[in-house]
């Protein structure tokens, strides 16, 4: 893979005037939600010119409310481990910056859940990424990674988004769940709207219409619930809820809500890293020549792409009590969001952080991952998935061209991409 796309002056102008506008307008006026900025690419700026200036800032707006962005390491580091203070629960708002104001509409998970009631879910479902369970998995993993990359065109363009990353998550999620694999697509449309607010990117037009939606992928997964729920336990994720003393009781909010939970995790970070790190690795030449040299340095390289990709680029708490943080006074109710994209590009906390280097001395200081009890349940697997696709890939193909600019979500919570034109020369 020896193709270089070199940014187009388009780019290179969009990113100096975000760069001026960023580092000259009044701090009052900088909102960092803005999905706009994500999806152009220049949030980076607005992050920088926060942590240089006032690292947990204030923005009230029309459609979010007032919130708080954390955006330098440590005090992201310090909200995410303190869920006695910084809560996660849905009954407070959740961890998305917009929250439904009717709490029959937000999402009960675990995720958004404090203790005792998160952890007692949380370990109904980690049996699936343990480390004989993971191991059990690779040889699945690398023969499916395998007939995927084998069956790709040559001397054509195509989306990478779709061939490789969405096709390859999503038949992992099929597994995960014992889902049956003539309709898996229907999990890769679950997660998309999962993650979508209409008001914003107009996957569906409404919040009625999402869930909705959520409702079908309901009644789906009841039916499959029901059929393990009478049979003996095995090991995917709906056997496990269903068997579990914790979960097998869940009201259908609440099932609803942990299989988002589970869908959207083993979709999002490794879906979108599968073609960030392709990305990457196009638009830095020398990486991919010291990758070749050196087909070892795969295993630093893939924390370092969910480093740089940070796929879900925040998290939002909401403060139990008056507190204060970096100096600012937090009051109790308030939106404390942190921004794990900032956080990965802290030079306070890593070195030369807007570089993407894939022999770092210490790949696995990130943010990605979040920290605390809330950390990544998946993160090994996600890992392990990359890990044998990038394997995979130098066995293969001498090069894949990046043939043009990347399709970028509309979204501040999905750090996604929806289209990378690639071509492989054969």
């Amino acid at each position: 893979m020896n193709a270089h796309v070199a940014p187009t002056t388009h780019d290179a102008e969009l990113q100096a005037l975000a760069r001026e506008e960023a580092f000259s307008m009044p701090l009052d006026d900088i909102d960092v939600s803005k999905p706009r900025l994500f999806q152009e690419d220049t949030i980076g700026h607005y992050f920088a010119r926060l942590r240089r200036d006032d690292p947990v800032h204030f923005t009230e707006n029309d459609f979010y409310g007032r919130f708080w962005s954390v955006t330098k390491y440590k005090d992201i580091m310090t909200v995410d481990t303190n869920h006695g203070i910084y809560s996660s629960d849905y009954t407070q708002g959740g961890i998305a910056l917009w929250n439904a104001p009717d709490v029959k509409q937000r999402l009960h998970m675990f995720i958004a859940m404090d203790p005792p009631k998160h952890d007692e879910q949380r370990k109904a479902v980690s049996p699936i990424v343990a480390p004989m369970n993971l191991a059990s998995m690779e040889s699945t993993i690398r023969a499916r990674t395998a007939k995927v990359l084998d069956e790709l065109p040559r001397n054509e363009d195509f989306n990478w988004v779709q061939r490789v990353s969405i096709e390859l998550t999503t038949q992992m999620l099929a597994t995960l769940f014992d889902f049956p694999f003539e309709d898996r697509k229907l999990l890769t449309w679950w997660s998309d709207v999962a993650t979508s607010v209409p008001e914003v990117d107009h996957l569906v037009e409404s919040q009625e219409a999402r869930l909705a939606e959520l409702g079908k992928m309901l009644v789906y997964f009841t039916r499959l619930w029901n059929e393990r729920v009478n049979a003996p336990p095995k090991n995917d994720l709906v056997s496990m809820l269903a068997h579990n003393p914790a979960t097998r009781n869940m009201p259908p909010l609440e099932y609803m809500g942990n299989l988002v939970l589970l869908i959207v995790g083993g979709n999002d970070t490794t879906r979108n890293s599968m073609t960030g790190g392709l990305l990457a690795l196009s638009q830095n030449p020398a990486e991919w020549a010291k990758l070749r040299a050196n087909p070892g340095l795969v295993d630093s390289m893939v924390p370092e792409i969910i480093r740089w990709q940070t796929p879900l680029p925040m998290m939002r708490r909401t403060a139990l009590q008056d507190i204060e943080l970096a100096g600012k006074k937090i009051l109790k109710g308030d939106k404390v969001v942190m921004w794990y994209l900032s956080g990965n590009r802290d030079e306070e906390a890593i070195d030369n952080p807007d570089a993407f280097i894939i022999d770092r001395a210490r790949p696995r200081q990130h943010l990605s991952f979040g920290f605390g009890i809330h950390r990544c349940v998946g993160n090994r697997l996600a890992e392990m998935q990359l890990k044998i696709l990038w394997q995979e890939i130098l066995k293969r193909f001498p090069v894949i061209e990046v043939t043009g600019p990347p399709t970028r979500l509309l979204s501040n919570f999905v750090r996604g991409i929806s289209h990378l034109p690639v071509r492989i020369p054969g």
